[in-house]
């Protein structure tokens, strides 16, 4: 325990007197972990804060915060260091490095939800640049006015078909981004749609705004399902209420008759 104490506190003599420059240390081994970046890392940063979020930057405080987390372990069990105390720091490291994804990821799914209902409406809104442009530059003008949650996937769909990418892969990577309801059937039916001749092009036209507008009632529906329940719920919560005060107020009353 002694020798940890010391440890710790040489430790941070070091560190104050800048012998070591942790930030810098961190940023110079940082390229020795990249093998450990999902592959859906980039997409969840932006997604949640923004496209101008310093990826790199994120990735260094993970590596940072799990070296830490397996160092301070190795000291305490330093007294007593067995294979599996080593094997326990370096999971305690690893589980600390995969927290912020993992939180990205919650974040990601609790989103879903909202992906859905606002799904319907952007299609909408690109169906109508549709009728006057080519889908690739109808997805590239919606870009702006998409709702935020939507931009990532929509720069990397369009900047997927504007490296010469003809093939259906770029709308399923994009669904498989927002994997909601019908989120699949719909982006297939878009590529039909760029693919489609002027003289088909109003026949798939009528076919996407009657897909779009169906998914538009599904979704109003939704949204009325839900403040229903909610309105439910509330009402549930204000009856059990107002019965046990009633209830209460009849049992403290019975209790001051009795003692009177």
């Amino acid at each position: 325990m002694i020798f940890l104490i010391i440890t710790v506190i040489v430790f941070f003599i070091i560190i104050y007197n800048k012998v070591i420059e942790p930030n810098q240390f961190i940023k110079d081994t940082q390229g020795i972990f990249k093998f450990l970046i999902e592959s859906d890392y980039e997409f969840l940063l932006k997604l949640k804060y923004g496209t101008d979020v310093d990826v790199s930057k994120m990735f260094g405080q993970r590596v940072r915060n799990g070296l830490i987390a397996m160092v301070a372990m190795f000291f305490l069990f330093l007294s007593q260091m067995q294979f599996v105390y080593v094997l326990f720091c370096v999971i305690v490291g690893f589980v600390v490095f995969k927290q912020p994804y993992s939180s990205l990821k919650s974040y990601y799914k609790r989103n879903l939800h909202h992906i859905n209902l606002m799904l319907p409406y952007y299609l909408k809104s690109l169906e109508i640049l549709v009728q006057h442009y080519t889908v690739p530059v109808a997805l590239s003008r919606s870009i702006e006015q998409a709702p935020d949650i939507f931009k990532p996937g929509l720069r990397n769909l369009v900047s997927k078909i504007e490296a010469g990418d003809m093939t259906v892969d770029p709308y399923m990577d994009f669904a498989k981004e927002y994997p909601v309801r019908d989120s699949m059937r719909m982006m297939r039916l878009l590529y039909r749609l760029s693919l489609g001749n002027q003289d088909r092009k109003q026949e798939q036209l009528m076919m996407f705004s009657r897909t779009v507008s169906n998914l538009q009632n599904k979704s109003r529906e939704q949204k009325y399902a839900e403040r229903l329940s909610a309105m439910e719920q509330r009402t549930m919560v204000m009856l059990f209420v107002t019965g046990g005060g009633i209830m209460l107020l009849m049992l403290l009353s019975m209790m001051m008759m009795m003692n009177y």
